[in-house]
């Protein structure tokens, strides 16, 4: 999958000038995003992983131990492991979100680790609804310990998220629980949303987009606000930064729906086609529906046909009839349509921090890791 870069694109709201500070230009900024973004996201993991360990002893066994293989701890028979913990974009927003309202980036930690909480319950819920049994290079919890193990894990880190923050026993904590659970309860309308349009024949963009702003946006939007919250910021900076990381999580998904149909499967740590194989309606294949031409109707003709099928006959489909699929997706304007939109919603978010008065160097930070998720290849 091939994305043109949103930075030249965005550059005339990310270059703004601050204060005290001179203007930096998009080809400049790219050199501190290389160099930034891995450090920031490694500090977002390297912060949250021991209370987030702390949280798992909590749980009773062998929740405790599930939950560990879930997050890369320990392998499948128990012994340590260094697997793939995920991109901990989440918690690096949190960090920031708190230094956005002038706080140290440790006054977020207790929303970094819920909101990673929560992410993780809809991980292991999901995979188990999807039947996905593989994510980040190895077999999901389900498959590994069985589908009730995967279900009361999930509910558990969803339980853990709220007492950590409540622990706090502060004002703030309150407020930030309240996002939380907004967002969570945002997070599962999604997922119901997501499971009912693979029944239905036709979803229009703006359906898609709606449910796409609920599974993931809605937490990458909390995510950016909680640690401003917990920081003492006002309703107004923190409704803002919910802008940027609702925008950004929409970014996001896009380039998680191209990935989901022509991402590499050694990269992505999925299968090839995932998306096709669940009959997922995602962005390019709506698109593509919604366009005009030859393409199109005959993408709509195939669909109409599978959608009789049962989940049998259709985990049947050798690797050419899915290839043949997104190569009508991508025919009809879909692939195009749904990368033009990662960089909207980028632009759209980039924008959001406009509003909010923060330290310049965070404001770059943020900025940085909205570039990294539209040019993202996992």
């Amino acid at each position: 999958m091939t994305i043109d870069s949103p930075i030249e694109a965005a550059s005339s709201t990310a270059s703004t000038e601050r204060e005290g500070e001179p203007v930096t230009t998009a080809n400049e900024r790219t050199v501190v995003d290389n160099a930034s973004v891995k450090a920031l996201l490694e500090r977002g993991r390297t912060l949250a992983t021991p209370v987030l360990r702390a949280a798992v002893d909590r749980l009773a066994k062998p929740m405790d131990t599930v939950a560990a293989y879930h997050f890369g701890w320990i392998d499948a028979a128990g012994r340590p492991s260094e697997g793939d913990g995920g991109k901990a974009v989440r918690p690096a927003l949190a960090l920031l979100s708190a230094e956005a309202a002038g706080a140290s980036p440790e006054t977020g930690l207790p929303g970094a680790v819920a909101v990673e909480l929560v992410h993780n319950f809809s991980l292991l819920h999901d995979d188990l609804m999807d039947g996905d049994e593989q994510r980040r290079h190895r077999d999901t919890v389900w498959k590994v310990h069985g589908p009730a193990q995967a279900i009361l894990v999930g509910d558990a880190l969803f339980a853990l998220a709220n007492e950590i923050l409540l622990e706090l026993g502060t004002a703030e904590a309150g407020r930030a629980t309240r996002r939380l659970t907004t967002a969570t309860r945002k997070l599962i309308d999604g997922q119901a949303q997501d499971i009912s349009y693979e029944h239905r024949e036709r979803v229009t963009v703006e359906e898609c987009l709606e449910m796409e702003g609920n599974k993931t946006g809605a937490l990458l939007a909390c995510a950016v606000s909680i640690g401003a919250v917990l920081g003492g910021a006002d309703d107004r900076t923190a409704d803002a930064l919910e802008s940027y990381g609702y925008h950004l999580g929409l970014a996001f998904q896009a380039v998680d729906d191209l990935l989901g149909i022509w991402g590499d499967p050694d990269a992505t740590g999925k299968q090839t086609w995932s998306d096709l194989r669940q009959r997922k309606k995602s962005l390019p294949v709506v698109a593509a529906l919604a366009a005009e031409g030859p393409a199109s109707r005959r993408l709509a003709e195939l669909m109409t046909a599978d959608a009789k099928k049962s989940q049998a006959e259709f985990e049947d489909f050798d690797e050419a009839e899915f290839a043949a699929r997104a190569a009508l997706i991508e025919q009809a304007g879909g692939r195009e349509w749904t990368s033009q939109e990662a960089q909207r919603q980028h632009t759209t978010a980039i924008a959001a921090l406009d509003t909010v008065d923060m330290p310049g160097h965070v404001r770059d930070q943020l900025v940085a890791l909205a570039d990294f998720v539209v040019v993202r290849q996992r």
